[in-house]
């Protein structure tokens, strides 16, 4: 179990990683009638605090397929944005959910991953995408950069990790390696993470011998950790908490009938979880780091997108 180095006081809102709308409120246990049973608060908060829109999204094609119950793409995008600064999309997964075979996938591309910026005509790191545009400018680029159609998007400021965490009662994770960082030892194996704990367990990355990819491995298994944890907890006691963290750190182009028709259609897909890290090779241009991810990679991860989607 992680243990305290030091007594932290309660600081600042930090940034760092994600908890999505879609995998937690949408995914974990209680479904179409826990949200029912506290309508008027999520409709408010989900209507009015995080709905936002974006134009490269076709909402009625993505609306026939939710209503029909077929696959579907969801971009979720983990956003550092500070006062004062335009921010960045340090993670960037796309999930898809196969509700028919009862699975989901999530594929991690790496921040530094080079590509072009759509409508920029210009090349640059994909996660510099959000500073060139927004919510809009990542989901074109990661759907010209992968050559596939996003149903949805999640955009989460990492701000939100420890306070969600904590909403849901703590989470419970298998770490592979032991390590210190931000103040609290890590253990090899099995260990309980609180929401300070989590946040600090997904920021390692220098002292990973994987570096950025090991760091996406622990965003994923946070993520299913939230996922379980809700689905096993009572968090309907918690939805004050949860809608909080959520109407200050989300935003998303679903309504609360998107969610609803998702709560309802969609729960099974997290019985089994896949993922996958996108692969390249390191390269300097201009004394700035990239990942060069190779056309045979981008192809393989289509397919394996592909693979999913099309049931």
């Amino acid at each position: 179990m992680a243990t305290r180095r030091m007594k932290h006081r309660k600081k600042k809102r930090k940034t760092w990683f994600l908890i999505t709308l879609s995998t937690l409120l949408l995914l974990a246990g209680g479904g179409a009638a826990y949200l029912y049973s506290v309508y008027n608060n999520v409709k408010t908060t989900v209507d009015d605090d995080i709905h936002e829109e974006v134009s490269g999204i076709d909402n009625e094609a993505t609306k026939e397929k939710v209503e029909d119950e077929d696959p579907i793409n969801v971009l979720l995008l983990g956003v550092d944005e500070r006062e004062n600064d335009t921010g960045r999309a340090d993670t960037m997964i796309v999930m898809s959910l196969d509700p028919a075979n009862d699975r989901m996938q999530m594929i991690s591309i790496p921040r530094d991953t080079r590509t072009e910026i759509s409508g920029e005509n210009v090349t640059d790191k994909i996660n510099h995408s959000y500073a060139y545009g927004g919510s809009e400018m990542s989901v074109n680029t990661v759907e010209d950069f992968l050559d596939i159609d996003l149903d949805y998007y999640v955009r989460m400021n990492m701000d939100g990790l420890s306070q969600m965490v904590d909403a849901v009662g703590g989470i419970e994770v298998t770490n592979d390696q032991a390590f210190s960082q931000g103040g609290y030892d890590f253990e090899e194996g099995d260990i309980e993470l609180d929401g300070d704990e989590a946040l600090a367990y997904v920021r390692m990355r220098k002292n990973d011998p994987e570096g950025d990819a090991g760091r996406n491995d622990r965003q994923r298994e946070v993520i299913q950790g939230t996922i379980d944890q809700g689905a096993n907890a009572n968090v309907a006691n918690n939805i004050d908490d949860m809608m909080d963290v959520l109407g200050n750190n989300a935003a998303t182009n679903m309504k609360f009938e998107d969610m609803r028709n998702l709560a309802t259609n969609y729960r099974s897909a997290r019985h089994e979880m896949e993922t996958y890290q996108m692969k390249g090779e390191d390269t300097y241009i201009n004394d700035i780091y990239y990942l060069n991810v190779p056309d045979s990679e981008i192809a393989k991860t289509r397919e394996k997108i592909s693979e999913y989607t099309s049931g």
